[in-house]
Formats: C-alpha cells, sequence, structure tokens
C-alpha cells in the first residue's frame, strides 16, 4: 500500500507544483515559549531567532502535539497523532523504530515532490526492527532512511540515555569492530561504573533516575559498554549539528531541499560547548539557549552566503515545553531569576496545560512571508499536509491523519486562518489530553493529577478535577476554571474530544 501511494505522489507531483523552496525545519529541545526574547525574554537575548521573527511571521499560538519529545515527533514526520499508535512513549535506549517503515511521512512527501531529503540531530523514535530493536554493531536498520530521508547523521536516542554515539545513515561512525558496542537495560557483570556507585566522580551530580553508566563524568539512564572510539563529548554536539547541516545543505544547493534539524539543545544534560559556558548567569539551561540561537545562527549564515535565503522556508520550533530539574542538579532551578521559561502559560514539559506545547513558533521565507505576529493556531503536525500544499503534492487518504493545510497561515496569504481546533497530549497512554477550539480550551486529566503546573516551581503530581475549561482570552494562564459557568459548553466539548479521539483521525 504505501509503494502504490508513493508512486501515485511520484507521477501527479510533477503536475501539480508550482515554486517550490527549501524547506529547513530547526526544532529545539525543551525550549519554552518565554525562552526567545522575540517571545519577551528579557534575562538574555536570541538575537538569529529574533531576526528570523524580525523577517518572518512569528506564531503566537503556534503548537507541537505533544509535551514530551517521542511524541511530537512522531506525530511531526507522520502527521498523525502520536496517541493513535500504541508505543509512542519516551523510547528506550534499545527500543525499535515507533514510525512504521510503512507509513507515509513527511520526508516521503518532499521526496515525491522532488527535494533531497535529510535529518540531522537527535532521533530518539527508536531504531531497528520491532522486538528485536537496533543491531548497534551491524547496519542499523529499519531508520530514517526506510521513511523517506536520503541521509541521516544522528544522536539515535536523546543524551541522558546511553549510547553517546553518532549514527550515519546505517553505522555508527567510527566504531572499531574490535570494541564493539553493547547497550542494555541492567548493569553488565563486573566493576560497571555508575552514577551510584561512583557518584564522588561526576562533573555534574544527578537529581533522579538518571544514574547508570558514566559517560563524559555525567551519568546516563541506560547501560554501554565499548565502542569507545565512536563517543562523543557533549560539548561537541551542537558543532556536530551544525558542520553537518551546512554541509548537506552546501552539497544539495543546486536542488530543491528538506532538512529536518533536531537540535539536542535544551535538552539535558546541559553541557554547553565550553565558548558558551557561563555566558548568561542563569546556569547552563539559559548557555544552551545561546548555543541553539548560535546554531540558528550558523543556518542562516550559510543560507546567506549560498545565495539561497530566498529560496528557502525556515520553520523554527521545540518538541515540548520547558522544564527545570530533569534528573540532573545544573542549577537551572537555583539560578532562574525573574525569567519565565514558560512565558505567561501555566506547566511545562509533561503536561497538557499551555506551557507544555505553546511554543515559539517562527516561519521565515525572505520576500515571500511578509514580517507579522500572526494568533493563527498553528502546530508541528501540521507541517506534512502544508508541505504538500505548497509543492503541490497531494496526500494519500489514509496517510497524515491529523494534520491540516495551514501554509496559507504559515505564508501569510490574506484571508487565511490556521487550524480550528487542536488536541494536545502528554506523554501518551495517560488520557491527559488538552482541546483547544477557538478561544477556548478544555483540559482532560483521566489520572486527576497534572505535572509540572508551575514549572518554575518544579510541583509535580498536583491534584487536579478531570475535567476543566478555561477562557484563553481572557485567561491565557489556565487559572480560573470556568467549566461549571459554562457547563452545556464543556458537554459539547467533551463529546468532542471523545469523538476526534475515536474517530481515528481529524483530517
Amino acid at each position: 500500500m504505501r509503494l502504490l501511494a508513493l508512486a501515485l505522489l511520484a507521477a501527479v507531483a510533477p503536475l501539480l507544483a508550482a515554486e517550490k523552496p527549501n524547506v529547513i525545519v530547526i526544532m529545539a529541545d525543551d525550549l519554552g515559549y518565554g525562552d526567545v526574547s522575540a517571545y519577551g525574554a528579557t534575562a538574555f537575548k536570541t538575537p538569529n531567532i529574533d531576526r528570523l521573527a524580525a523577517e518572518g511571521r512569528r506564531f503566537t499560538s503556534g503548537y507541537c502535539s505533544a509535551s514530551t519529545c517521542t511524541p511530537t515527533r512522531y506525530s511531526f514526520l507522520t502527521g498523525s497523532y502520536a496517541f493513535r499508535r500504541k508505543g509512542t512513549g519516551i523510547a528506550p535506549p534499545n527500543g525499535h523504530m515507533v514510525v512504521p517503515p510503512d507509513a507515509v511521512t513527511i520526508a516521503d512527501l518532499a521526496k515525491n515532490a522532488g527535494y533531497r531529503t535529510a535529518v540531522v540531530g537527535k532521533w530518539h523514535l527508536g531504531l531497528g526492527e520491532e522486538g528485536k530493536g537496533p543491531d548497534w554493531n551491524n547496519e542499523i536498520k529499519p531508520g530514517p532512511r526506510e521513511i523517506g530521508f536520503d541521509y541521516n547523521f544522528l544522536l539515535p536516542t536523546t543524551n541522558d540515555r546511553v549510547p553517546q554515539v553518532y549514527l550515519e545513515n546505517y553505522r555508527i561512525v567510527g566504531l572499531d569492530p574490535k570494541d564493539p558496542l553493547w547497550v542494555g537495560n541492567n548493569a553488565p557483570a563486573g566493576d560497571h561504573p555508575t552514577g551510584i556507585t561512583h557518584r564522588s566522580t561526576l562533573r555534574m551530580d544527578w537529581s533522579h533516575g538518571h544514574n547508570a553508566t558514566i559517560h563524559n563524568g555525567i551519568s546516563r539512564i541506560g547501560f554501554y559498554t565499548g565502542g569507545h572510539a565512536a563517543r562523543f563529548r557533549d560539548e561537541d554536539l551542537a558543532d556536530k549539528w551544525a558542520e553537518k547541516s551546512n554541509a548537506w545543505i552546501e552539497a544539495n544547493r543546486d536542488r530543491p531541499f528538506f532538512l529536518f534539524l533536531a537540535s539536542h539543545d535544551i535538552h539535558v544534560p546541559r553541557m554547553p560547548h565550553e565558548r558558551f559556558q557561563g555566558k548568561t548567569g542563569l546556569g547552563f539551561r539559559a548557555d544552551s539557549i545561546l548555543q541553539f540561537d548560535w546554531q540558528v545562527g550558523e543556518i542562516m549564515k550559510t543560507l546567506d552566503r549560498l545565495g539561497l535565503a530566498e529560496k528557502t522556508l525556515v520553520i523554527v520550533c521545540s518538541d515540548n515545553g520547558p522544564v527545570m530539574d530533569d534528573g540532573y542538579k545544573d542549577f537551572a532551578l537555583e539560578k532562574l531569576g525573574t525569567h519565565r521559561a514558560g512565558g505567561p502559560f501555566r506547566g511545562g514539559k509533561y503536561s497538557v496545560f499551555e506551557g507544555g506545547t505553546r511554543t515559539p513558533f517562527i516561519a521565515r521565507w525572505k520576500g515571500k512571508i511578509a514580517p507579522a505576529v500572526s494568533d493563527d493556531i498553528v502546530c508541528t503536525i501540521d507541517l506534512a499536509a502544508s508541505l504538500a500544499a505548497i509543492t503541490g503534492t497531494p496526500l494519500p487518504e489514509g496517510a497524515c491523519l491529523d494534520s491540516i493545510d495551514v501554509s496559507g497561515a504559515l505564508l501569510g496569504r490574506p484571508g487565511a486562518k490556521g487550524r480550528e481546533h487542536l488536541v494536545q497530549q502528554d506523554n501518551g497512554g495517560t488520557g491527559n489530553y488538552g482541546f483547544r477550539v477557538g478561544n477556548w480550551k478544555l483540559v482532560r486529566h483521566d489520572t486527576k493529577s497534572a505535572r509540572n503546573v508551575v514549572v518554575e516551581r518544579q510541583l509535580a503530581n498536583t491534584p487536579v478535577p478531570q475535567f476543566q475549561l478555561f477562557n484563553l482570552a481572557k485567561d491565557p494562564g489556565e487559572t480560573t476554571d470556568v467549566l461549571a459557568q459554562n457547563a452545556e459548553l464543556a458537554e459539547q466539548l467533551k463529546s468532542r474530544l471523545a469523538a476526534i479521539i475515536a474517530a481515528g483521525r481529524s483530517r
């Protein structure tokens, strides 16, 4: 079925395509709405992101679809809500690839529009076959190349999980076959230093959970041995993403390209390059935001140097909202000062309140998108349908089930609107949802508890009613539940949310 759908797309795409911009999606990790100076941060500046915002369209209602990384990335690639597929929670170190190889992805759509495609950076969607996972010492497949990407250079999981190696296309970079890589859930036999047994040796102490194998003086989730020649330094990740992205852009400058640059900043462990350490005075979390801004700037410099800025649509977004202490004692909370990572919004990472999924969202296509601020609702899940519309590529009926064409809103076309409603989820499988329709927001907590209700104070597992209703126009911080005063509307939204979940699609 996948092959038939892709063949049909390939046949008709050249007939429908108009002007095809290059497309670069730069996705930050754990970047909050208030973490960018274009969105109100005052404790430090993000000049490169600010420049994109000034030259493009800055969305005040830009979202990711989930408040943790794996489900947002799944939804971005497939155009379908992650809660529709089991196993899309935070992927473990040895987890299999959660995007089915027969899924039609945004990369497939780009390829069938004649684009070269690449993903550089954090993957965290699993690798290898279901029931097996990755074969670290041989070819690792299925992976990105089975779902539409011509090239990949990746951090296989996320950097607080093992292993700390790069994956280029199918193989670990620099792996010595005489020193094979082993990754497991349980400690190997013998003396294996961990964050518990050798805590006094750590460069960065852990606060919870991240206390297994030590690498680069930082303990992680999971265990691994071997592969020493292939291991990287945390401090060098951002430079490597910029290096590989810019080299790939230059190599593919003469034809349309689609690049997904998935930065690891500002996820834990926050260990920015030495040239950024201490720059903000707010600790490594804020220093890592400057490092992310630098990465954005490096891509912009390359586009300018190659004369591609007027030919390239650049999207800057985040995979979820902010978090302070996410497993390491890096003083993010202690040095926070007056900075509000979530801006005016309640909640953060892991939460279905606005701070969990409303993030910076900027679209720039120099000379094509008029600079503006927009309150249209757009989401990372919509980029698949929107790219298809921009390139004249039809969407197969059974693909991208929740992706809405918001290309008009992204490009600022007169009279165009964003999406009318959006379902937000946490890590999945809990029955916790946010449902925004216009300015109304229904919050459904089947767990009857909310994590990180106030991200700056790091509250966890706070009791909440199963249902709450907020008027975001009057109360963007979701401080006043008005369900009792709007009981009929609340019932309508409850029914509508349940119907969308049950229907299996919303497009």
